[in-house]
């Protein structure tokens, strides 16, 4: 099942780096009674996921967070190493987006957005998609039809549709 607007967030475990270690962080919990803003990207450090999808939302960070959001997190089928990496590389951690990893494509699979290209070693990566949740409930969902490309599931994409809800 492909997950689709009106759904709940799969209650998926993720990963993220900190000071002390390794923290889970349960997807569904994470959104309960709050708005949040999740992308997912095929790769940390892919040329289009760095270049162009990354940097959208920190562009449009500030006027998201204007917007009601609670947090904006980016996801990727990466292990929490690389997530802390290309946070800071990219800047992204410093602009205030969560990097989490879904190091065995946990969420990636439960939402129906695991694709795979075994000749490139990429192996349930998730489709480019970006949402926005409200309470666990998915009111907005963005899918790009081509991984290569970062149009419709652009930070700028997604504040015009949280915009035209109101």
């Amino acid at each position: 099942m492909t997950l689709t607007v009106g759904d709940r967030i799969p209650g998926a475990s993720l990963l993220r780096k900190n000071e002390g270690g390794f923290e889970t962080v349960n997807l569904a919990n994470l959104a309960v009674g709050r708005k949040v803003v999740l992308f997912a990207v095929p790769g940390a450090f892919t040329g289009t996921c760095t270049s162009s999808h990354v940097p959208s939302f920190m562009r449009t960070f500030d006027q998201l967070i204007d917007q009601g959001v609670d947090e904006i997190v980016c996801i990727s089928v990466n292990d929490p190493f690389v997530m802390e990496a290309w946070g800071g590389t990219t800047g992204a951690t410093s602009a205030g987006i969560t990097m989490l990893a879904d190091p065995s494509a946990e969420y990636t699979r439960a939402a129906g957005f695991a694709f795979s290209v075994p000749e490139a070693g990429l192996h349930d990566r998730a489709i480019r998609h970006a949402l926005f949740a409200v309470d666990g409930v998915v009111k907005v969902l963005h899918v790009e039809k081509d991984s290569g490309v970062c149009e419709t599931t652009a930070g700028e994409a997604m504040l015009e549709s949280i915009r035209a809800l109101e």
